[in-house]
């Protein structure tokens, strides 16, 4: 990986993300949840860079789930992993064969909260106090349409949230940033990614949100930012209330 520094606007993004939700305190350990996919692998090269000049001291290690059991090629992040001395741990587990034989309607969902689970147990186990997870801007944004289509609730995912059941904190540092400003930092910072093309992603209720925000933001091109908006302001006011 070449030594390239992250942009001052990049990295300006992701501390104000840090700041405002309050997601990193003086001594915790950060375990980032590695996927080998752009968002995972940015974030870890990202919160390794800003660590070094946080007046907020924190320590950092990386645990992947792989979720084929065995069969994943894993030796580039363990090669990033070593360049960046970072400790780092693999956890097996045979989520796609689970996914099969149980014939899941909703393989995303259901690998999603599996994995979640075995991370944070591992995480534990590995001195963390913290997860965190490389969701972004348009994660979000696309949360937010899936749930007020499916559900009738305008919701995503909390930046923070205190996981009781695992006695973890789970953080998105990335929630600032777009998928294609991440992808532009990636390529100007030549950091490697894992090729892994998971056999359930072809066709998802996220593949479907993920077109409609491309259709709504070539329509509106501050959708997303204002949709983000909309989520941090969400106003009582606003609400529609029946009479008694």
């Amino acid at each position: 990986m070449k030594k390239h520094s992250l942009g001052n606007r990049i990295r300006g993004k992701i501390g104000r993300a840090i700041f405002d939700y309050d997601m990193i305190s003086e001594g915790d350990h950060v375990v980032v949840g590695l996927s080998g996919g752009k968002d995972s692998v940015f974030l870890l090269v990202a919160l390794n860079q800003i660590r070094r000049w946080s007046p907020v001291k924190f320590d950092l290690s990386a645990c992947s789930v792989d979720i084929s059991g065995g069969s994943w090629d894993v030796s580039p992040m363990e090669e990033l992993c070593d360049e960046l001395k970072i400790p780092y741990k693999v956890v097996p587990h045979p989520i796609e064969e689970i996914i099969r034989i149980r014939e899941e309607r909703s393989p995303c969902s259901f690998c999603a909260n599996m994995r979640r689970g075995i991370l944070n147990s591992y995480a534990k186990e590995m001195g963390g106090n913290t997860v965190a997870l490389g969701h972004n801007l348009d994660d979000a944004v696309e949360t937010a349409l899936m749930n007020l289509f499916r559900t009738g609730r305008f919701r995503s995912f909390q930046p923070r949230i205190w996981q009781s059941n695992s006695d973890m904190n789970l953080i998105r540092p990335l929630l600032y940033l777009t998928e294609k400003a991440i992808l532009q930092e990636i390529s100007r910072m030549e950091i490697p990614l894992v090729r892994y093309t998971c056999p359930f992603s072809l066709e998802t209720e996220r593949t479907r949100a993920k077109e409609l925000v491309l259709d709504l933001t070539a329509r509106f091109p501050d959708a997303k930012q204002n949709i983000l908006h909309a989520l941090r302001s969400i106003d009582g006011k606003d609400r529609w209330q029946a009479e008694d």
